[in-house]
């Protein structure tokens, strides 16, 4: 990995009384490894970092407090004009933790990230999550003890912990939970009790703009989140041909000093490789394409799983063409993709309601507001799809300003003149070819074949139509049991033993256990 990436990737930290032996850690996560031990008066702090080269910038030490910090931030200009007369912090780390020192918890009321972070102060541990919980942690709270990870599986081994107020139990995992989007757990180590502080909700409020106004709105805001995450380095997005990466597209070539780095992805079923080239040869981009045999992305199943730690077989459909994709990205030494930062389109459709397709307004932003309440804990945007092939992925759309904006706007603006996503079609509409603009919605998931794949892969099991959906959440549920509770290597979990497994549980027929 690059040090043009954050300086940690993701952690396993212990804060404890007992004197145990720290765990050991476990990551899908590719990168370097730094274990780190502090040992104060009344508590050890175990930490195994996995970093890009620079671990010692993931963390902060002040007042007797240590900061664990996975992730970056995106408005640290604002934040650092909080600190006036201070010396200036020279990491994302120091900069949260003199923020802290200021505001308590209330400092991760200020941050827009991307982030996951672990505060030992004398007598507590404080977690906390970026505003979309873009980068997952997990918790086991006992008296005495407090375990928290970036990733769950790295938590397989901790011993039972009690119950976490407003946390998502982890199935197979008893003790372990997720900690909620845009939330803080202020927890007494020694007692073990957690006081839950929330730090950003999706808005429930409208705001009735001008056309005009709600379009310049989008695309400024639009251009801060992408110029926020571009780096010296040379810009890497992935490239649809839909108004969702190809804004993402126009705006990062917008503010490169040179072409940026473009790249799409399809299957020997489908692909989108006309579309994108229309906006490759727009923008300039230097552009490459890559071909995904269908095949090769089923058995990529135990590796999305893997990963994004999600049961949902919706949510692992629509991320299997985006881990086939890192994986393959970076495959030939010298070819320039190793390591890379990656600006991805995805993500757009919640806030504005794109996959709906919905005339009516009121059911449009009733879906809306169930998709804002319920994305939580899919992990939908977790960085481990792309860190397990060691690059950092980052989806401007997520951005907490971007949100508030896209979902606060009436729905009118969202759908308007028969267009999905009007407000952002119109705020592009100088960027991209009049094409791209107007081009209807196509999920990536649809895109690439996949659903249609994975739906025929059940059927040659002999698994009946009406039962493909919940088919496919078994499957799910059974490689994640492997991968996640059990510890195997994804690479070590056949889909076809599942499949062939759960095949034959739904029709009464006895199969043995893959365990």
């Amino acid at each position: 990995m690059e040090a043009n990436l954050p300086a940690a990737i993701g952690f396993l930290a212990e804060v404890r009384q007992d004197g145990a032996r720290p765990l050991e850690p476990v990551f899908a996560a590719h990168g370097s490894l730094a274990r780190w031990h502090e040992r104060t008066a009344d508590r050890c702090l175990h930490t195994a970092l996995v970093h890009s080269g620079a671990p010692d910038e993931a963390y902060a030490r002040d007042r007797g407090r240590t900061l664990v910090f996975a992730g970056e931030l995106y408005n640290q200009g604002e934040l650092i004009g909080l600190l006036p007369g201070r010396v200036l912090p020279g990491s994302d780390a120091a900069l949260v933790a003199a923020l802290f020192d200021v505001y308590g918890i209330h400092a991760f009321r200020l941050l827009n990230g991307r982030f996951a972070a672990l505060l030992a102060d004398p007598g507590r541990a404080v977690l906390a999550t970026d505003h979309a919980g873009s980068v997952p942690l997990y918790v086991s709270v006992a008296p005495g003890r407090v375990l928290a990870a970036t990733e769950a599986k790295a938590l397989r081994a901790a011993p039972r912990g009690r119950p976490v107020p407003e946390g998502r139990p982890v199935r197979r995992l008893p003790g372990t939970h997720q900690v909620p989007a845009g939330s803080v757990l202020d927890i007494e180590v020694s007692t073990g009790t957690c006081i839950p502080h929330r730090t950003w909700a999706p808005p429930l409020a409208r705001r009735i703009l001008p056309e005009d106004e709600a379009v310049d709105t989008v695309r400024h805001t639009l251009e801060r989140a992408v110029r926020t995450r571009i780096d010296p380095g040379t810009p890497l997005v992935v490239l649809s041909g839909g108004i969702d990466s190809s804004a993402v597209a126009a705006l990062a070539a917008d503010r490169s000093a040179g072409p940026i780095d473009t790249v799409s992805m399809g299957t020997d079923e489908a692909d989108e490789f006309r579309q994108a080239r229309v906006v490759a040869r727009h923008v300039g981009s230097v552009h490459r394409e890559i071909t995904v045999p269908t095949a090769d992305l089923l058995r990529g199943l135990p590796h999305a799983v893997w990963a994004a730690e999600c049961l949902d077989p919706d949510v692992i459909e629509y991320l299997l063409p985006l881990i086939a994709l890192y994986l393959r990205l970076g495959g030939e030494e010298g070819d320039g993709y190793t390591g890379r930062r990656i600006l991805t389109g995805y993500g757009a459709d919640i806030p504005l309601g794109g996959m709906h397709r919905e005339n009516r307004l009121p059911q449009l932003d009733t879906a809306v507001c169930h998709d804002m309440a319920t994305f939580d804990g899919l992990n939908e945007m977790t960085p481990t799809l792309s860190t397990v092939a060691g690059h950092w992925s980052t989806h401007p759309y997520w951005d907490r300003d971007v949100l508030d904006v896209l979902v606060s706007l009436e729905a009118g603006l969202k759908r308007r003149h028969g267009r999905d996503k009007w407000v952002l079609r119109a705020a592009l509409d100088d960027a991209l070819p009049h094409e791209v603009v107007v081009r209807p919605k196509l999920g990536v998931h649809e895109g690439s074949g996949t659903t249609s794949s994975f739906s025929r892969l059940l059927a040659d099991a002999d698994v009946p139509r009406s039962r493909v959906h919940q088919a496919k959440r078994l499957v799910v549920e059974e490689i994640f049991d492997q991968v996640v509770v059990y510890g195997r290597h994804p690479d070590e979990v056949a889909v076809h033993a599942a499949v062939e497994l759960v095949a034959g549980r739904l029709t009464h027929q006895a199969r043995p256990a893959l365990r």
